[in-house]
């Protein structure tokens, strides 16, 4: 016991680890080495030691050094920000500038560089440096390169659209704006993610503004273009793409907006003309242009071209892989059904009422602008969907899932039934439209209620007669189940389930 009792408390020192432990376990997981531990020890640093220049600066080095030059950026500014004139942080961010293209700003840090540090470790490169910024301004006319933080922070703001992050992205771009006012490209993008999030009428007024300025912007010029036509605006769509028509734009960057502008709008010469033009210089484009490419070329009897171009975009992007423009099932549609109808779509998607939109989420998987609608970030926020819609929208996507439960059992036998009343009034007319918009309201009602859906054929039949005795004197029960091969009885069971998910049918 007396032994035990000499290790007093003051002589035990417990050990707990700090930002610098991590950063130094980063440091020698690096040298195994072990590049996925490197970066976890160094997130742990940064945690635990938010402001530490040195951590920023080794991570920001670490992951330059494997190509993520933009997540590389962040941390040597922000090292930057901590310590600035660190000599060391300095050439490193004319590295990272130099690897992202910012040439300009390459330079300055390597000028910035050899003054803090004469004859530094780095003073060979910072020289290679400056004298590859200095060759590439002879390419460029007085004024043409922008400033690379507008450049990096517009990229910034173009990913967190991407993700959906609208409002993020408006933060970016207004802050940009408060020291680059006169900077076209950020308006545009800015009214881009204004129409994104609903605010139509303040997005066409930042494009006109642009205009104001800058008469022929075609950025501005296409940007309107796409808001007519997601706003069925046909007379002023028309017009504009008009206007569109008489440009002939020289750059790279406009022959693809432009091409891509027309391609959504259905004016697939003019699309296949631009977008071909690019390919033939050599263009490597991204997965926007080789499915607009694809579009284009089939849509004008280029079939090959189509083809080639969209393997080269699944080769970016496999989950494409179902929506070529020649597997179109709208190609059978005639042009005045529903499931053509943009607008309608758009409507039903948008609907406050959820039967509504789980209606339009069906109907769109039955429609040739389903990639169109989709691309629209606006439209649909995946994770503000009930898990209905969620599955509705899966189905029209041909997305293949497991029923795991009784809800997903139950929504399996429901989507049978959407699927049986299709097959009898496809395309959809405006009867087909008053049917489903039935049939949802009690699929909606019945799946809340935990209905089980057992027979859908039966639903189906029953369905269809309640909606059609509603409106016609003569429909029999009879006739209804021999087109759905049930019987009478049957039939007449389930009109009696279905009749409570009626709304207000408990009033």
């Amino acid at each position: 016991m007396d032994k035990k009792q000499r290790f007093k408390k003051d002589k035990i020192v417990s050990f707990l680890p700090d930002g610098d432990f991590y950063r130094k376990r980063a440091m020698q997981a690096m040298q195994r080495e072990q590049f996925s531990d490197a970066e976890k020890y160094y997130k742990r640093a940064l945690e635990l030691n938010p402001d530490d220049a040195l951590t920023h600066m080794e991570y920001g080095v670490f992951i330059m050094e494997v190509g993520r030059f933009e997540d590389a950026y962040e941390l040597l500014k922000k090292a930057d920000e901590i310590e600035p004139n660190n000599e060391e942080t300095t050439f490193y961010l004319a590295e990272v500038h130099a690897h992202l293209g910012l040439l300009r700003e390459a330079k300055q840090y390597a000028l910035k560089y050899i003054s803090l540090s004469p004859g530094g470790f780095f003073m060979e490169e910072a020289h290679e440096i400056v004298e590859f910024a200095d060759q590439e301004e002879t390419f460029l006319e007085d004024g043409e390169s922008p400033d690379g933080e507008v450049l990096f922070m517009q990229e910034k703001a173009r990913k967190m659209m991407e993700e959906g992050n609208f409002e993020q992205a408006i933060e970016v771009l207004e802050n940009l704006l408060t020291d680059y006012p006169q900077t076209w490209a950020v308006h545009n993008n800015l009214a881009l993610a204004y129409f994104y999030i609903g605010k139509e009428k303040h997005a066409e007024e930042i494009l006109y503004d642009v205009l104001r300025e800058e008469k022929g912007n075609i950025h501005a010029l296409c940007n309107l273009a796409v808001f007519f036509y997601y706003g069925r605006d046909e007379e002023r769509l028309h017009s504009m793409m008009e206007l569109l028509a008489k440009i002939k734009p020289y750059q790279v960057e406009h022959r693809y907006k432009l091409g891509a502008t027309f391609a959504l709008t259905g004016r697939y010469e003019e699309a296949y003309h631009w977008l071909r033009s690019l390919q033939k210089r050599g263009f490597q484009g991204d997965i926007g242009y080789y499915f607009w490419l694809s579009n284009a070329a089939y849509f004008t009897g280029h079939r090959q071209v189509a083809e080639q171009a969209y393997e080269k975009l699944l080769q970016m992007d496999p989950s494409k892989e179902g929506f070529e423009p020649w597997k179109s099932i709208g190609d059978e549609l005639p042009p005045d059904s529903y499931e053509e109808d943009v607008s309608f779509l758009i409507e039903k998607i948008s609907n406050p009422y959820r039967s509504e939109r789980m209606f339009g989420l069906f109907l769109l998987g039955k429609s040739s602008h389903l990639q169109e609608i989709l691309s629209h970030p606006g439209y649909i926020d995946v994770e503000k969907l009930s898990a209905a819609e969620q599955l509705f929208l899966a189905h029209s996507l041909d997305y293949e899932f497991i029923a795991d439960n009784d809800f997903e059992k139950s929504f399996n036998k429901a989507l049978t039934t959407c699927d049986l009343l299709y097959e009898q009034y496809k395309p959809l007319d405006l009867q087909g439209t008053h049917l489903f918009q039935m049939w949802f309201t009690l699929c909606e009602n019945a799946l809340v209620s935990e209905y089980s859906f057992t027979n859908p054929k039966a639903i189906a039949a029953a369905t269809d007669y309640m909606f059609q005795s509603s409106r016609y004197d003569q429909v029999t029960k009879k006739s209804l189940a021999e087109k759905y091969g049930v019987a009478v009885a049957t039939l007449t069971k389930y009109v009696q389930e279905l009749i409570q998910f009626l709304p207000y049918t408990n009033d």
